[in-house]
């Protein structure tokens, strides 16, 4: 009589996967829309610029306390990071969207509180005039 062997039992890879990547994508889009580099990002969570960067990518997993660090500063609940999973969104930001982040960014750097209701009182008119 022979002895059946178990087939081997496959062990989760400690890779980054769609959830990472979609994770890191909300987290650079929160950090960008607060007008924070990634280095700033990276020191007000105790990582390094790389480490920063590798979580954005989606490339090295969060733990869920760094996640929880990382929601603390970016001024957002943890479920932030899990909106529209279900929707399996594309990773990569159209035209339109990174043109909505750049002026997130760029409307935070204005330091002249004037010049921020300006622009946004400007941001009103012209939409009204849209429609």
């Amino acid at each position: 009589m022979t002895e059946e062997k178990a087939p081997p039992i496959s062990r989760p890879v400690n890779r980054a996967n769609d959830t990472d990547r979609h994770v890191g994508t909300r987290i650079r889009e929160r950090r960008i829309m607060l007008g924070l580099s990634q280095q700033q990002m990276a020191d007000l969570i105790g990582v390094t610029y790389q480490q920063a960067h590798k979580y954005e990518r989606g490339i090295n997993r969060i733990s869920a306390g760094r996640l929880y660090e990382i929601a603390q500063v970016l001024g957002v609940p943890v479920s932030y990071f899990f909106e529209g999973l279900d929707n399996q969104r594309a990773t990569d930001l159209t035209a339109r969207q990174r043109m909505c982040l750049e002026l997130a960014r760029n409307f935070s750097s204005i330091q002249n509180e004037k010049h921020q209701e300006a622009l946004s009182q400007m941001a009103r008119a012209l939409a009204a005039a849209e429609d």
